[in-house]
């Protein structure tokens, strides 16, 4: 495996017991779902080309979404709702959408590697299973850049049909993060019940 990417390293030594990757998409966005993903790979039958999935474009994340799907053990999706995310704050929704994806497994995991970036305390979600927090993860740990993957292409897909009902934003390229264009559109028409409340560029508008 090269050094410049991810490998198996950390989770082999996590063995004996399955190891599943954790990671989320969408923490900063000022609208829309906080999304993770856990994954357990099969260490002999490990796509190609996993990387952390901002590295990635858009393409060969869907080449590899697919790939991940097939070849993983097993994979589950997590959500953390906007009006979770307002209710009990970013950090913490995030580490529900994290429980929920483990919780999707049809494996249960001997030990959960969760990409440390999420919370700059290393803590992991208050669950079960034996965890550790890896720093940069997803550029480290294949089994959490594969998470990595299926979070982003998973609520991208959500963004991308959240567009179709609230045109206004631009959540088609910029999935709901502020971009110039999103921040003038909720100047002129005002939050969606998809906008996260308690995030200050959309509560400092004085729109709600």
């Amino acid at each position: 495996m090269s050094n410049c990417g991810p490998d198996f390293a950390h989770e082999l030594s996590h063995h004996p017991g399955l190891v599943a990757g954790v990671d989320e998409a969408g923490r900063g966005p000022l609208a829309g779902p906080v999304v993770a993903a856990a994954v357990i790979l099969r260490v002999e039958d490990c796509p190609d080309g996993l990387n952390d999935s901002k590295q990635l474009s858009a393409a060969k994340r869907g080449v590899l979404e697919g790939q991940i799907k097939r070849r993983a053990l097993c994979w589950g999706i997590g959500v953390a709702s906007v009006e979770e995310i307002d209710a009990i704050n970013i950090l913490w929704a995030t580490m529900l959408a994290m429980t929920r994806a483990v919780e999707a497994l049809t494996h249960d995991c001997a030990h959960v590697l969760v990409d440390g970036n999420f919370n700059p305390n290393g803590r992991c979600p208050q669950w079960r299973w034996a965890s550790t927090a890896v720093v940069e993860g997803d550029a480290k740990c294949l089994s959490i850049a594969a998470a990595s993957i299926l979070a982003k292409e998973a609520r991208d897909r959500m963004m991308i049909a959240a567009a179709a009902e609230h045109p206004h934003y631009g959540w088609e390229t910029n999935k709901g993060y502020g971009s110039a264009r999103h921040l003038a559109a909720l100047r002129e028409h005002g939050p969606t019940p998809l906008h996260r409340r308690s995030f200050a560029p959309v509560a400092q508008l004085s729109l709600l």
